[in-house]
């Protein structure tokens, strides 16, 4: 397949407002790619295990030694995204369990000019990890919302002053990627 720019959303599930990057990437990179612009695109700290699907495969690296899983190092973007509107999951920390829809939503020609990859837009900054999934995000965000909660304290000294959950900077992430 020839090479083209893919333009994809990445959501994280279960999560209201919603978080989301949008991206353009090169449509021949790895799946192993794809998850480190994932990662960085998203605020993750590359810290956990990940997997993708596609709801009939699995695909994950091949150092997990996941049974059933194909080694997500020799399969490219465009072998499993092909048609706009196709959608995989992606999951972040087994333990937490960051599930994220990945939606192909347009496919364009390659611009060269184009630094690559690129983050076009988003919303909401990613949660900390090891909070403890969407349950704990939501207590956390619940928690942050009181400082008479008995847990502030411990919270606000793990998280620093700077965790903003509204927080989105295009230009840091495009710094990143």
């Amino acid at each position: 397949m020839a090479k083209k720019t893919y333009q994809i959303q990445i959501a994280l599930k279960g999560v209201k407002p919603k978080i989301w990057r949008r991206v353009l990437v090169d449509s021949d990179i790895s799946l192993n790619d794809f998850h480190n612009i994932i990662q960085a695109a998203m605020g993750w700290t590359n810290s956990h295990l990940h997997s993708f699907s596609d709801g009939f495969e699995e695909y994950a690296p091949e150092d997990l030694e996941i049974d059933d899983t194909i080694d997500s190092e020799t399969v490219k973007l465009d072998e499993i995204l092909q048609v706009e509107k196709d959608k995989i999951t992606y999951e972040y920390d087994f333990g937490d369990g960051w599930e994220h829809n990945i939606i192909l939503e347009k496919i364009l020609l390659p611009d060269t000019k184009l630094q690559m990859p690129r983050c076009i837009a988003g919303k909401r900054n990613c949660p900390p990890e090891d909070c403890g999934g969407i349950w704990g995000y939501e207590d956390l965000l619940e928690i942050l919302k009181q400082p008479d909660h008995e847990q502030y304290k411990e919270y606000k000294d793990w998280l620093g002053d700077e965790f903003d959950p509204e927080y989105f900077d295009m230009d840091e992430i495009n710094d990143m990627l």
